[in-house]
């Protein structure tokens, strides 16, 4: 039987694919044809989205974007064979955007039935868990410490260190936290491997209770993501029907159990000490570190919290070995990263490369430019709290220390570009605006600093003594990232200074009567 792949992610439903996929089996039952359906994650090649796949000898052939109504016209060129058509894109494997990339984490996303643990456990899926079960706690932290994995959700910490540091807490009762509260502008990542790839968040977060000596973990996912939540919920389930999770992991007698849970809505609930404070039930609000969550987390014992892409990349390291993934990349930042690209450009998607290709290799060669046509002139790299940068820093290599040096940040991955038609005195305020909105109250640089900025912000774009409230927004950038306690508000300056060091003509420009967006 014709086996035929429609994504069914959130982002592929977004433009139409559930309607795609009935169209083409109410015409093969029309036509008297057979056809197998697997509804997979996406690729991560939005621009072709709703990517239809048919299986082929040769491997698999794909067409898209395809809309509901070109579905007859697909079967009418033969499209289950292979046949030409307008859409028709060949093996999407040897599609270039695809073939450049070096996908780890991102490896069977989008190419396996994500409700299928066997489909999962058929391309390559447990052999980390396998491999981590023949091994005491102490190997399985060393392995990941080799590999010089680093945490991917912005911080950078170095994943090994954290986890030693759990391992060796004294106390009975040990959990691990997934952060998936995947908040940032621009970033889907998170999203793409719940909805594409399940088992793979669940066999790295057994690993990592087994590395510590967890018997829990929880998965915190973001209140916007309704179809990834019931798709880890399922997964969850067959995992644990299947002995994946639960008190005899794959017949080992080693525990580990799991859940996922709903997030408040908050983007403070995505700082992990925020997140604890949720999990327990109550307002996410910030923890004062000391003590950090590897000595007392969640519900007070030791906790390690690691972002998802952080988990789901130590399959691959304990079922390659650790050498296979610190052999890429660059400097002290090894292995892959899932490059999220959004925003004004016309080739948006993930890319999973090696660190080290330049900013601007991904925004021309993979971005494609911008989707109006119009030049590139600024691109954000961080999310909502990363810097803006002008096209002649293109050069800089995407890595950690490299990005630290010019003021920047890599953070979960995502860039956002914007072409010149893009005000960056507005892009400026609106990250004081968005601070204000999601600061979570706690210290006074963050709550009463970010209103502050967008009224000052407001004052330079209405032309009000501009040199005089320029200096002021320096000075209140200062004190915010010196004072506040978290990310949230240390980390709100930067866009407001990268914008003001990189494009000052724009807080230069003729008077607006009204700031606000």
């Amino acid at each position: 039987m014709i086996r035929v792949f429609v994504p069914g992610d959130a982002a592929a439903l977004s433009v139409g694919a559930e309607a795609v996929a009935a169209a083409i089996a109410a015409e093969a039952a029309a036509r008297g044809i057979a056809v197998t359906f697997v509804r997979t994650g996406s690729r991560g090649l939005f621009w072709l989205e709703p990517l239809v796949e048919v299986d082929r000898p040769g491997g698999r052939v794909g067409y898209g974007p395809v809309t509901a109504a070109e579905v007859r016209s697909l079967f009418d060129a033969g499209f289950l064979d292979g046949g030409a058509h307008a859409r028709a894109l060949g093996r999407v494997e040897d599609i270039p955007y695809l073939a450049r990339q070096q996908r780890v984490t991102f490896a069977r996303c989008g190419i396996v039935d994500p409700a299928s643990l066997a489909d999962y456990e058929a391309h390559g899926g447990l052999k980390g868990l396998r491999a981590a079960l023949a091994m005491d706690p102490a190997a399985i932290v060393a392995a990941v410490t080799e590999s010089g994995l680093r945490g991917r959700g912005g911080a950078g910490f170095p994943t090994g260190i954290k986890w030693r540091t759990v391992l060796e807490a004294a106390g009975p009762r040990k959990y691990i936290v997934c952060n998936a509260d995947e908040g940032d502008s621009g970033t889907y990542a998170d999203r793409m491997l719940l909805e594409g790839d399940p088992f793979l968040l669940v066999e790295g977060m057994a690993i990592a209770g087994l590395a510590v000596g967890a018997g829990k973990g929880f998965v915190y996912i973001r209140s916007e993501y309704p179809h990834a939540f019931r798709r880890m919920q399922a997964a969850i389930e067959t995992a644990r029907a299947a002995g994946l999770l639960g008190p005899d992991i794959l017949g080992s007698g080693r525990a580990f159990e799991m859940e996922a849970r709903l997030g408040a809505g908050a983007y403070i609930c995505g700082e992990e000490t925020s997140l604890l404070e949720s999990l327990e039930g109550r307002r996410g609000q910030i923890r004062f570190k000391p003590p950090l969550p590897a000595i007392s987390g969640l519900f007070g014992r030791p906790t390690v919290i690691n972002n998802l892409i952080t988990l789901a990349t130590v399959p691959a390291i304990l079922a390659d070995g650790a050498a296979a993934y610190r052999d890429v990349g660059t400097g002290r930042s090894r292995g892959t990263m899932p490059i999220q690209l959004a925003g004004n450009v016309r080739h948006g998607g993930l890319v999973e490369r090696a660190f080290g290709l330049t900013l601007g290799e991904i925004v021309e060669e993979f971005g494609g430019g911008t989707a109006t046509g119009r030049p590139v002139r600024a691109v954000q790299v961080g999310g909502p709290l990363g810097a803006y940068w002008p096209t002649d820093l293109f050069d800089v290599p995407f890595e950690y220390e490299a990005f630290a040096a010019r003021g920047g940040m890599i953070g979960h991955g995502g860039i956002v570009v914007f072409d010149d038609t893009v005000d960056l005195a507005r892009q400026a305020r609106f990250a004081f605006q968005f601070c204000a909105i999601e600061s979570c109250g706690k210290c006074t640089p963050c709550r009463i600093g970010a209103v502050r900025g967008a009224e000052t912000m407001d004052k330079i774009i209405a032309g009000q003594d501009r040199d005089a409230n320029l200096t002021l927004v320096r000075d209140l950038c200062e004190v915010m990232r010196d004072g506040s306690l978290c990310a949230l508000g240390g980390l709100t300056p930067m866009p407001v200074v990268s914008a003001l060091d990189h494009f000052p003509e724009d807080f230069d420009r003729p008077a607006q009567a009204c700031a606000a967006d």
